[in-house]
């Protein structure tokens, strides 16, 4: 019998190439987000690249009197929890929002799978939680440092809310995905990262200057100790992060896990620099990005990537997209929602 798997925050841009990867594996799934961040078409994109009849169910995960009922209705094997406010500089500016909501939203997804006696969960963390770490790459053993942001300390948070929760409740068991920076867009360009308003990520700012919709790039700081003076980071396919997460549900619902909770890191393990992107982005898809060179940033960090062996070898997963596979992805993801020949 097949099983299902209850994605929060699914119509999101992790969230929407999961469900796909999912279904791909051959598992059921339903979608529950509340649209606060996200678009049906994302939903409707997964529907279409899959052909499966995909349930949603519009609910905010952290009132129990739209989450239950979920469970009451379908009946499921795990949970991957994305459901989460999840942009850094708005934490900064609001962060009782990000607390409330973003601890909430776990605590909820957890009484109710006590309530419904599902013991599987995904947490989507995040490397922030290793601020700028004193030895790179890191590895699950870094020491997490104090965030550099609310929006970050929420995730440290509910690592902890989930770590402890799997101690007290026998049965219950975590796995807590700590992602790098994920771009790109599905192959089918029909479901891609989707920013409402002015991107608070790079690559689809990226991709909005180089359709004309942004008239400049700001990159911030050239003069941090790094080989071109821009920040380093780790740029991981957000099809293979995708599947990254049917690994760990494969993990958990096998019957594989050696411990009840436990943490991998999700990147490529190979560094690569703001400037490096873009220039990459225009040497692959023969477009000129309009950029300027700006100060620093608050809150940014140098440099992290990760070290993955861990993920590697546990979980049997690697990331296999090149960097120009994945920004020929997103350019293409552009010009199909913009109509871009």
């Amino acid at each position: 019998m097949k099983k299902r798997v209850l994605v929060t925050g699914g119509a999101g841009y992790i969230g929407s190439h999961t469900a796909v990867e999912l279904i791909e594996a051959g598992y059921d799934v339903v979608v529950a987000d509340d649209l606060s961040n996200a678009e049906m078409t994302a939903v409707e994109g997964v529907r279409r690249i899959t052909g499966a009849e995909v349930p949603f169910v519009k609910a905010d995960c952290s009132d129990p009197a739209q989450l239950f009922p979920i469970f009451e209705q379908y009946p499921v094997d795990a949970v991957i929890h994305f459901a989460a406010f999840k942009a850094v500089g708005e934490s900064v500016h609001k962060p009782l929002d990000y607390y409330r909501n973003n601890l909430s939203l776990l605590i909820t997804v957890l009484e109710a799978m006590r309530k419904y006696g599902v013991e599987n969960i995904v947490f989507s963390s995040s490397c922030t939680v290793y601020g700028q770490a004193d030895v790179l790459p890191v590895t699950e053993q870094t020491p997490r440092k104090e965030a550099e942001s609310p929006y970050g300390n929420t995730k440290k948070m509910c690592e902890d809310i989930l770590r402890d929760s799997v101690k007290a409740y026998p049965g219950l068991k975590g796995i807590a995905l700590r992602y790098f920076n994920p771009i790109g867009a599905h192959p089918s360009a029909l479901i891609g990262e989707l920013p409402r308003g002015v991107p608070n990520n790079l690559v689809p700012y990226v991709t909005q200057t180089a359709a004309g919709l942004r008239e400049q790039l700001s990159v911030f700081g050239d003069d941090y100790n790094t080989p071109d003076g821009s920040c380093l980071r780790d740029y991981i396919d957000v099809v293979d992060l995708a599947r990254a997460h049917v690994a760990a549900i494969g993990r958990m619902v096998g019957g594989r896990s050696k411990a009840p909770y436990e943490i991998f890191n999700v990147g490529t393990g190979r560094p690569v620099s703001v400037l490096e992107l873009v220039h990459t982005f225009e040497k692959v898809n023969g477009v000129k990005v309009n950029y300027k060179i700006v100060g620093r940033r608050a809150g940014d960090i140098e440099a992290v990537w990760a070290d993955t062996s861990y993920a590697n070898s546990e979980l049997g997963w690697k990331a296999e997209k090149s960097l120009e596979e994945t920004l020929a992805g997103a350019w293409n993801w552009e010009k199909h929602r913009r109509g871009i020949e």
